[in-house]
C-alpha cells in the first residue's frame, strides 16, 4: 500500500493548470486569489486561447504549452490542476502523476467507474495524490447541516429536490442522461459527505417532460439505500421554470431526534422531537466551492493529510451516477457493488500500463480497497 508524505517547499505551491476553457477561466481567477499558490504554467491544445486568458488577467511569466509533463518540467511545478473535459481526465491525470506531480482534478474523476479505478491504481503506483474537486462540499452552510445532522441520531430519510431551468445550448442539450451525468454527482457526493455512509443500491427512473428543450431525459428520481439503512431520495429536473431551487437543491434530513432543512444557500434550520430547539452551529469563515477545494488540496500536499475527494473514496460517488443510469436504462434496482465489480473486471482487461495492471490485480476485492481503513489510511509519497 502506498503512502504519501508532506511536500515541503518554501513559498507558494507552484501550479500548472491544464485547460483554459469556461471552467478553466474560473480556476485561473481562483488560483490568482490564493496567496498559497502560484500559477507557473497553463496547458491547452489551443495555446492562443490560453495566452489570451492570461493576458486578459494581466498574468505574466506563465509558460504556455500543450504538454503537461513538458510545461511542468520547464517551470519546476509542484502540482497540477486538471480542468479539462471529462474524457481527458484519465490521460492528463496519469501523465501528471507519473511525472511526479500530485493532481487536483475537476469532477468527475473520469467518464466511467472503470477508468476511475485505473486512476486509483495509478495513484498507488506513482505514489502521488489524486484529489477530485467535489466543490459543492465546500459550502459553509452544508458544513452547518452536516454538524446538525450529527445531532439527529439515526438518520432514516434524506431528500433532495433539485429544480432548475438552464438553457445551456451546446452539448448538454444533446447528451443522454444529462441531469444524472452532468449534475447529480454533486448531491450524490454530498449525501455521502453528510452521513459518512456508503451507498448499497439504487432504483431510478428518468423522463423528459413534454416542454423540455433537451433532446433526451432531463428529469430523474432516484432512491438510494445506504449501508446504515437510510434512504436517500433525489428528485430533479433541468426544465423546471418557476420557483427554482438553489443550485445545491432543497434538502430535508430526518432522524430519530428531529429534522433539519437546508435551502441550499442559507444556514439550515432544525427542530427536535416535540418541537425541541436544536442549535445550529455558527458558520465557518472558510473558502467555498472551488476555492475550498484548492485550499484543502494545498493543505493535503503540504501536510500529508488525506483530503476530501481522494480518488479511492471518490469512486463511490461516480458509482452512484453509473448505477442510477443503469437502473434508468433497465428498469431494475442496481447494486453499487455490482457496478464496481463489473468496472473492476473492465479496468483489468483494459489497462495497458503493466505496473498499474499488477496493482489492480493485487487488490483482490475492489470494494475493500476503496473503503474503510484501506483507502482512508493512504497517504502520498513524493
Amino acid at each position: 500500500m502506498s503512502t504519501f508524505t508532506a511536500f515541503e517547499t518554501a513559498g507558494p505551491l507552484r501550479l500548472v493548470q491544464v485547460g483554459a476553457g469556461g471552467m478553466g477561466q474560473a480556476w485561473l481567477d481562483t488560483i490568482a486569489a490564493n496567496p498559497d499558490v502560484q500559477l507557473v504554467g497553463l496547458v491547452d491544445l489551443n495555446t492562443d486561447a490560453a495566452q489570451a486568458a492570461l493576458e486578459s488577467r494581466g498574468l505574466q511569466d506563465v509558460v504556455v504549452g500543450t504538454s503537461v509533463s513538458e510545461v511542468a518540467a520547464a517551470t519546476g511545478a509542484h502540482a497540477v490542476v486538471n480542468v479539462t473535459v471529462p474524457v481527458a481526465h484519465h490521460p492528463v491525470n496519469v501523465e501528471a502523476m507519473f511525472a511526479g506531480l500530485p493532481v487536483l482534478c475537476e469532477k468527475p474523476a473520469a467518464p466511467t467507474v472503470a477508468q476511475a479505478l485505473s486512476l486509483a491504481a495509478s495513484a498507488e503506483v506513482s505514489g502521488q495524490l489524486l484529489m477530485i474537486s467535489q466543490s459543492r462540499r465546500y459550502f459553509n452552510s452544508l458544513t452547518q447541516l452536516k454538524a446538525v445532522a450529527g445531532e439527529l441520531g439515526d438518520i432514516g430519510v434524506i431528500t433532495t429536490e433539485f429544480f432548475k431551468a438552464p438553457h445551456f445550448g451546446g452539448f448538454r442539450e444533446e447528451m443522454d442522461h444529462v441531469l444524472l451525468l452532468d449534475m447529480a454527482i454533486h448531491p450524490f457526493d454530498a449525501v455521502r459527505h453528510l452521513t459518512g455512509q456508503e451507498p448499497v443500491s439504487v432504483y431510478c427512473e428518468e423522463l423528459n417532460p413534454s416542454w423540455s428543450w433537451f433532446k433526451a431525459d432531463a428529469a430523474a428520481t432516484a432512491i438510494f439505500e445506504f449501508a446504515g439503512g437510510l434512504r436517500y431520495v433525489y428528485s430533479g429536473s433541468w426544465c423546471a421554470d418557476g420557483k427554482e431551487t438553489s443550485w445545491n437543491g432543497s434538502w430535508r434530513v430526518n432522524g430519530a431526534r428531529g429534522t433539519a432543512l437546508w435551502d441550499g444557500d442559507n444556514a439550515p434550520t432544525a427542530e427536535g422531537v416535540e418541537g425541541a430547539a436544536l442549535e445550529i452551529p455558527a458558520s465557518l469563515d472558510a473558502p467555498e466551492q472551488i476555492a475550498g477545494s484548492l485550499a484543502e488540496f494545498v493543505s493535503a500536499v503540504r501536510t500529508g493529510n488525506l483530503p476530501n475527494g481522494e480518488i479511492h473514496s471518490n469512486v463511490h460517488s461516480l458509482a452512484m451516477v453509473e448505477a442510477a443510469v443503469q437502473s434508468a436504462e433497465t428498469g431494475q434496482r442496481v447494486r453499487i457493488d455490482d457496478v464496481i465489480a463489473a468496472a473492476y473486471t473492465q479496468a483489468l482487461e483494459s489497462e495497458r500500463n503493466a505496473d498499474v495492471k499488477a496493482a489492480l490485480a493485487a487488490w483482490g476485492s475492489p470494494q475493500a480497497r476503496l473503503s474503510g481503513s484501506g483507502a482512508r489510511s493512504r497517504a502520498l509519497s513524493s
